[in-house]
C-alpha cells in the first residue's frame, strides 16, 4: 500500500460511504454522481468509500451493471482532486459475494486505483470460520483488505471473537470497519485485533452510525492493551460531511490535548444520534436509511431526487416528520452553506 494512504488511514480521517445518484428514471446520473465525489473531497473527507451498502448493494445486479461504472467515475473525480490538491485519498472499494465475485471485484477495483477492499461476508451467511478466512485470503492476494462488521439488520453476519482473531492476522489486513450496531460484537473484534498481536498494524475504523462520538472519544482498554479508533467509515457522514471533518478533528486535538475539551464533544452525541435515527429509519429497522440520506442530499441540491434503483424502496411512514424535526432541533450538524457555496462548480 502508498505510504502516504498507510499515513492516512493510521493517522485518521473522514470516509463518507458514497451514495448512488440516479434520475427519475432510475438510470445513474453520471454529473452528481461525480459531484458526491467532489463534495466529498471539498469537504475535507481523507477517504471516500464506493460500492458499499450506501451505494446500493444492487448495482451488481446484471441487468444494472453498474458496480464499474461507478467506482470508475469515483475513482477519475478523487484522482483529479488528488493532482489538484497534491493531498492522497484512501480509496475504498466495497467487495462483495462468495470467493469468484469477490476476487474480480477485487481485481477491478484495483486496477482502477482503490487503495483498500472493504470485504463485505454477507454472501457466506452459515459459512464456518475456516471457509470465510480461506475467502477472506484469497482476495487478500489480489487488493490489501479492509475487515467489515456489518450489522445484520441490514445484510451481515454473526462474527466471533475468535475469526476476527484470526482474520486479523492475514497480513494484508490494513484496516477494519468495525459495525455492528452492538457493543457486545465491536468488543469482540477490538479483543481479536489485540491478541492477533498486529495492533499497531491495523487501523480501526468506526461504522457504528449510532455511536459515533464516543467510539472516536475512548480509549478501549481491554485484555492489558489500549485501542482506539482512528476515524469513521460511516453512511452517516455520507451527508453533512464539512461538519463531521470539523468533528473529527476536534476530536484528534482533543486527544493531543490529553483529553481536554472531552465533556463538550461528547455532549454531541445525543443530537448526532437523535439525527442518525431520523436518517437512518430506526423506527423501521433501517428500512429507509438510503432513501433518509438521499434526501438530505436532495434538500441541498447535489441528488435531483430520492429515488433507488428498487422503486419499493423510499422514506418510511412518518420518516419524513423525523428528518424535519431533526434538521431543525439541530442546524449546528448540517453544512448547507458550505454545499451552497460550491454546488455550481460540483455540477459543472
Amino acid at each position: 500500500m502508498d505510504a502516504a494512504v498507510q499515513q492516512a488511514l493510521r493517522s485518521g480521517v473522514v470516509i463518507p460511504a458514497h451514495p448512488l445518484a440516479l434520475n427519475a428514471q432510475r438510470k445513474l446520473d453520471e454529473r452528481r454522481q461525480v459531484a458526491l465525489t467532489r463534495y466529498y473531497c471539498d469537504a475535507g473527507a481523507g477517504g471516500i468509500a464506493v460500492g458499499v451498502h450506501t451505494t446500493q448493494f444492487a448495482i451488481r445486479n446484471p441487468q444494472i451493471g453498474l458496480f464499474q461504472p461507478v467506482l470508475g467515475l469515483a475513482a477519475q473525480a478523487a484522482s483529479e482532486f488528488e493532482r489538484r490538491s497534491g493531498k492522497r485519498l484512501v480509496k475504498v472499494a466495497g467487495i462483495c459475494g462468495r470467493t469468484p465475485q469477490a476476487a474480480a471485484e477485487a481485481e477491478f477495483a484495483r486496477g482502477a486505483g482503490y487503495d483498500l477492499g472493504l470485504l463485505s461476508l454477507a454472501a457466506l451467511p452459515a459459512a464456518p470460520d475456516a471457509e470465510l478466512l480461506d475467502h477472506c485470503r484469497a482476495v487478500a492476494r489480489i487488493i490489501p483488505l479492509c475487515g467489515f462488521y456489518l450489522q445484520p439488520s441490514v445484510g451481515g453476519r454473526p462474527l466471533s471473537y475468535e475469526f476476527w482473531r484470526a482474520f486479523c492476522a492475514i497480513e494484508a489486513v490494513a484496516a477494519i470497519k468495525v459495525a455492528p450496531f452492538n457493543r457486545y460484537q465491536t468488543l469482540d473484534v477490538l479483543r481479536g485485533v489485540l491478541d492477533s498481536g498486529r495492533a499497531d498494524r491495523i487501523a480501526l475504523y468506526t461504522g457504528n452510525d449510532d455511536n459515533i462520538i464516543p467510539d472516536l472519544l475512548s480509549d478501549f482498554r481491554l485484555c492489558g492493551g489500549t485501542l482506539n479508533f482512528r476515524g469513521g467509515l460511516l453512511g452517516q457522514w455520507a451527508v453533512w460531511t464539512r461538519r463531521a471533518v470539523e468533528m473529527l478533528d476536534r476530536i484528534h486535538r482533543c486527544r493531543q490535548a490529553n483529553g481536554a475539551g472531552a465533556a463538550e464533544i461528547l455532549a454531541q452525541s445525543a443530537a448526532l444520534t437523535d439525527a442518525n435515527a431520523a436518517l437512518f429509519d430506526v423506527r423501521h429497522g433501517f428500512a429507509g436509511c438510503i432513501a433518509g440520506l438521499h434526501e438530505i442530499l436532495r434538500r441541498q441540491g447535489l441528488l435531483e431526487g430520492r429515488w433507488c434503483l428498487d422503486p419499493a424502496e423510499d422514506l418510511s411512514p412518518g420518516q419524513i416528520e423525523q428528518i424535519d424535526r431533526v434538521t431543525s432541533a439541530y442546524p449546528q450538524l448540517a453544512d448547507d452553506d458550505f454545499v451552497t457555496s460550491r454546488l455550481d462548480g460540483w455540477l459543472s
